[in-house]
């Protein structure tokens, strides 16, 4: 069977019921950025304002995401972000069962997407899609090969918040991703434009 086209496939994200999720959310959080994107950051789960907005990481790890990804100067319609869990989480505390039923839904996005790399944030992410992986501590900032092609893990940015070496392993590893993005996205790539995917199927 044909996959289903990106616009298909959103919908049938916004009406899934696979876990008990759904009967506390607001907005299911699909994703945001180009449809053709080189890289995909891919978090854990929303939070308050993602449900709120039906959009991944537009709170204040979203901020500081956002600033990552301008100081690695990918291009607007070079990039995508998700989750791997769409709905929000009580109390944000990431849901193994949820992950679960939402796993053939990330599938899905990352076939539809087909990213050169994905940039992981935080250990659920990481584990998410190499559960053979150590600790993320140890693995943030190295480069990993799996099934679907290349991750390099990156701490959540909301981790950061909270111990300043944190944060410090965070700007280094944000280095260590510029320094390496040019194998993955070729100098000038242009695809469509990015806020194609911002507005809500």
């Amino acid at each position: 069977m044909d996959a289903p086209s990106w616009a298909e496939a959103v919908s049938r994200m916004r009406s899934c019921t696979r876990c008990s999720l759904a009967e506390g959310r607001r907005n299911v959080v699909v994703y945001r950025g180009s449809p053709s994107p080189w890289v995909v950051f891919l978090g854990e789960a929303p939070g308050a304002k993602e449900d709120e907005l039906g959009r991944p990481f537009v709170g204040r790890a979203g901020r500081l995401l956002d600033a990552a990804i301008e100081t690695l100067a990918i291009p607007e319609d070079s990039y995508g972000i998700t989750n791997v869990i769409m709905c929000r989480p009580p109390g944000n505390v990431f849901d193994p069962e949820a992950a679960r039923a939402c796993r053939p839904w990330l599938d899905l996005k990352l076939e539809l997407l087909s990213p050169k790399i994905v940039v992981t944030l935080g250990s659920s992410a990481l584990h998410a899609l190499d559960p053979a992986a150590g600790p993320l501590a140890r693995l943030s900032g190295e480069t990993r090969e799996w099934s679907g092609g290349t991750l390099f893990p990156l701490l959540h940015p909301a981790a950061t918040f909270h111990r300043r070496a944190y944060r410090e392993q965070w700007d280094r590893d944000v280095a260590r991703l510029k320094d390496l993005l040019p194998q993955w996205i070729p100098a000038g790539t242009k695809g469509e434009p990015a806020g194609a995917l911002l507005t809500p199927v």
